[in-house]
């Protein structure tokens, strides 16, 4: 009896260390996929998804839904390659041709200012709001910019990585208080209310709109990637495949659960109103903060001040770290002799050049500001299916392991999310440059 009890004893305490390494894994593994949602829980969400439930109710929830179901896979990629392969996406690229890697490149130098002017703008409102000192839109910005680039310089990632998981904590349990608060309140749609056509060319347009940036561009999932390997370097520890994806699906799921959270929140406390949401960076947030705290009562102010704050200056963060990130080791990869050396003033320079050359676009083209970000979008939207389809080329290659493949329900979803996104990029040229003018 005593050897039966002592062979208990071993199995009992080999299947208990066996757990204990395996939360100790995906502990280790855990910061790129919240980084990933701290980048992807911005414009899309706080102004797109908002205005989806401002406009027209949950008729749109199909559309959050089924953009980030047909997403999915292109996002994944980045993570399983790094984990699979060592390498960032980028590498892959590479391989696959200088094309790829041209075609990237290209849609980074075409957005990079202005995605970085635009989420800054929107985040410098909410700061002016939140610590209530009366600055310029632009001088605001710039605080905000000089802020995320020393946190950057003095913590590099580590700190990034600790703070951008307080940052996603406050961001959801405040967005949650806030969207509870706003279902006690109940609806405020006015009796006399007629709800909207989807669609017409209006609703088209603004479908065309929230889907092509829902949840991110596909440019974010060569950020994953090349996060994923400075965790590796923090801790020192190679995430095994399934602790990849598990971090990744955590940030996934949660940044589509925010998105339908923020629709909720526009649906509950604007949609039938006749108010009508400013589109500009400056004003958007301002006047968004005054009709939640007119429905929902002065005392929820503070909360939906944070929930919306966190959820901008997340991205802006994200954003001031991911472009230089992505580009240094672009630039390592274009001239490999620079590898041999200490690479960071490459980080710092590409910083310095994003953060100034989006702080000139801020300073003296503001007028043109929605011409530019309709270029940016546009740009983003029609190379979607471009950037999934070397992903999936790229994941799917010799370089890549087949027990790292994608499964084939995978690779089914990345056909038909291919098929998705091309045929909306049909429509969006149609609506944009063809017949409807």
């Amino acid at each position: 009896m005593s050897y039966i009890n002592e062979a208990k004893l071993s199995r009992n305490s080999i299947t208990m260390t066996l757990k204990s390494d395996r939360i100790q894994g995906i502990l280790k593994s855990l910061g790129p996929g919240l980084l990933w949602a701290g980048a992807a829980i911005g414009v899309s969400h706080l102004v797109q998804s908002t205005r989806a439930g401002a406009n027209y109710g949950f008729a749109l929830v199909w559309a959050v839904l089924l953009a980030n179901l047909f997403k999915y896979p292109f996002f994944e990629y980045g993570p399983r390659y790094a984990a699979a392969t060592g390498e960032s996406l980028l590498e892959g690229y590479l391989r696959l041709g200088k094309w790829a890697m041209g075609v990237y490149l290209l849609l980074t130098f075409g957005v990079m200012f202005t995605i970085q002017a635009a989420v800054t703008i929107v985040t410098a409102g909410l700061a002016a709001h939140l610590f209530g000192i009366e600055l310029t839109p632009l001088l605001w910005s710039g605080i905000l910019l000089v802020i995320c680039a020393l946190i950057l310089m003095l913590g590099r990632y580590p700190l990034l990585d600790k703070l951008m998981k307080v940052i996603i904590i406050v961001l959801t349990i405040s967005t949650i208080t806030a969207v509870i608060l706003a279902i006690s309140h109940g609806s405020s749609v006015k009796p006399d209310f007629k709800p909207p056509v989807v669609w017409n060319l209006a609703g088209i347009s603004f479908l065309v709109a929230l889907m092509g940036w829902m949840p991110s561009a596909f440019d974010i999932s060569v950020w994953h990637s090349v996060w994923t390997l400075e965790r590796k370097k923090q801790t020192g520890y190679a995430p095994k495949l399934k602790e990849a994806l598990f971090d990744f699906n955590l940030g996934y799921i949660g940044t589509a659960f925010l998105a339908l959270i923020f629709l909720t929140l526009g649906a509950l406390t604007i949609y039938g109103t006749g108010e009508k949401i400013d589109p500009r960076g400056s004003v958007f947030a301002s006047q968004l903060i005054s009709i939640y705290t007119s429905n929902l009562g002065a005392w929820s102010y503070w909360v939906i001040l944070i929930a919306a704050f966190t959820t901008m200056f997340s991205t802006t963060l994200t954003v001031t770290d991911a472009f230089p990130r992505v580009l240094r080791r672009s630039t390592e990869l274009i001239f490999p002799k620079l590898k041999d050396n200490d690479t960071r003033w490459i980080y710092f320079t590409w910083m310095m050049i994003v953060c100034s050359g989006s702080m000139i676009i801020l300073g003296f083209l503001a007028k043109s500001m929605r011409t530019m970000v309709d270029i940016a979008t546009t740009l983003s939207f029609l190379t979607a299916p471009v950037l999934g389809y070397i992903n999936f080329k790229v994941i799917t290659s010799d370089q890549v392991p087949l027990e790292a493949q994608p499964p084939t329900w995978l690779r089914v979803l990345s056909w038909v999310g291919l098929i998705f996104l091309t045929g909306f990029s049909i429509l969006f040229i149609i609506w944009r440059f063809g017949y409807y003018k």
